[in-house]
């Protein structure tokens, strides 16, 4: 394993920020007033501030202050807007977090569950700020909020730091975050709850049979490798996979500048299941946890794989490389294979895989793909559950032939020119025997600063999972 003393490697900067305060009386009221309801708070809680809020409108996350008769600050008001506003954006009421001076605040008002959870966890997810190579000591939320009761703070606190720990990994970059670096964050990870952690790198990827892994990274000079985490040992088998392209240059199929600005994000599947089993082993769940994560750089050299070589797969399978540029699908499809020879309960894959997912729809939400009716309907309840929209999209078969070239039995990047995403997914699916599976083609990147999900890296499926998890039982 490799030495985390030696290594760069990012330590967890959001900790501290991350986290409720304690039930206290000397909280300062956040009176949460609907757009349609200023009237009745003014005409009752807020009947001393009328003239002071002259023109206040109770816009989603709109705040203003409240004075005391000496001058200093009694509480404050936070609008939530209207319907269509909440429809429109998610954790509006976030946007008060950074807008409150610091100190405690507690929230009033007439909230529906989801509505207070909602606020709770946008509210820690606001704490996070990517400080790494500009530090500073002012936490992007001072204001930190008591939980509101019947929400379970215990719960959000740890998907928030899950979430902190998926946009640290992605926010860094490739330099800072090789295979090397992935490694020892999974070390670190593991060290951290007692979960224990191997590796196969370089040449000995070949030898034990990950001949896909290997082929996609041996042009760099930091190796390829497979890293593996378990822990727990009663409970279902839950594997989680994730892609942890490093850096994807595009391989000998050289991708433009512009297509390749983003591409430390492409370890985003990996940073997203770390993230996810922080959540799960934090929250001390009853499961076996297995984490797999096949480490590389797509990078060019005299012995990258080229255009139409044709590799033998871990399961046996041949796959025609049309385009290097396709390299995900393929150290995920060893990985899959060896997933399930380990037998689990539930297969999950996580990626970055490919554009047609953001065409079609978009960089907010993360599509899946699952043939199991109980498990869609699970995560269609935990994305509700979590805040964390997903949308399911088919496993078509009709689109089977599409990826079977003739020369080989799989084709990793067909000239079908549709259905990119379901044609991936289709691929993956090939390499998975036994287990209930679902994969999800994630984007892993927020492109503007929205509330409570600042620009840059960003989980997508987690809490879904997370959810699904603590309602159904994956066996």
């Amino acid at each position: 394993m490799v030495e985390l003393s030696r290594l760069n490697v990012p330590q967890m900067q959001t900790e501290s920020f991350i986290g409720f305060a304690p039930p206290s009386a000397g909280a300062r009221p956040l009176h949460v007033v609907r757009g349609s309801g200023l009237g009745a708070f003014l005409s009752g809680p807020g009947a001393r501030w009328t003239g002071w809020l002259a023109g206040y409108e109770a816009g989603l996350g709109e705040v203003r202050l409240l004075p005391d008769a000496s001058g200093g600050i009694a509480g404050a008001v936070v609008g939530l807007g209207t319907p269509t506003a909440q429809r429109r954006t998610r954790f509006g009421l976030a946007k008060a977090a950074s807008a409150l001076p610091a100190g405690d605040w507690a929230l009033h008002g007439a909230l529906s569950d989801s509505e207070a959870a909602e606020a709770a966890l946008g509210w820690l997810l606001a704490g996070y700020r990517f400080t790494r190579y500009r530090p500073t000591d002012k936490p992007a939320a001072p204001a930190r909020l008591v939980c509101p009761p019947g929400v379970d703070a215990a719960r959000l606190t740890a998907m928030a730091k899950g979430e902190a720990l998926t946009r640290d990994l992605i926010n860094t970059p490739a330099e800072d975050m090789g295979p090397d670096q992935l490694e020892a964050a999974v070390a670190a990870l593991a060290t951290r709850f007692g979960a224990t952690t191997t590796a196969i790198r370089g040449d000995d990827l070949l030898a034990q049979n990950f001949p896909m892994i290997h082929a996609v990274g041996r042009a760099s000079p930091r190796a390829p490798r497979l890293l593996e985490l378990t822990w727990g040992t009663t409970g279902p088998k839950v594997t989680l996979v994730g892609k942890g392209v490093c850096f994807d240059t595009g391989g000998l199929n050289l991708k433009p500048s512009a297509g390749m600005n983003l591409m430390k994000k492409d370890m985003g599947g990996a940073a997203t299941v770390l993230g996810l089993a922080q959540m799960i082993m934090e929250l001390k769940l009853p499961l076996r946890l297995c984490v797999l994560i096949p480490a590389v750089e797509n990078v060019v050299a005299g012995n990258a794989l080229k255009p139409k070589d044709i590799l033998t797969s871990r399961k046996g399978l041949t796959v025609e490389v049309n385009d290097t540029d396709a390299e995900g699908r393929l150290i995920l499809a060893d990985t899959l294979a060896y997933a399930c020879e380990g037998a689990p309960d539930l297969l999950v894959s996580m990626a970055t895989l490919t554009g047609a997912a953001r065409v079609a729809v978009g960089p907010d939400l993360a599509p899946y793909y699952t043939d199991d009716a109980r498990l869609a309907a699970a995560l269609e309840a935990g994305a509700l559950a979590g805040f964390d929209p997903v949308w399911r999209l088919p496993f078509h078969d009709p689109y089977e032939t599409v990826i079977e070239p003739g020369i080989a039995d799989l084709d990793n990047a067909p000239g079908f020119g549709f259905a990119g995403s379901i044609t991936a997914a289709l691929f993956l699916r090939r390499f998975v025997d036994g287990p209930r599976f679902v994969h999800f083609d994630i984007y892993g990147h927020t492109p503007t600063d929205q509330p409570a999900r600042p620009k840059g890296g960003a989980g997508q499926g987690a809490r879904a999972l997370l959810h699904a998890l603590l309602q159904l039982d994956p066996v």
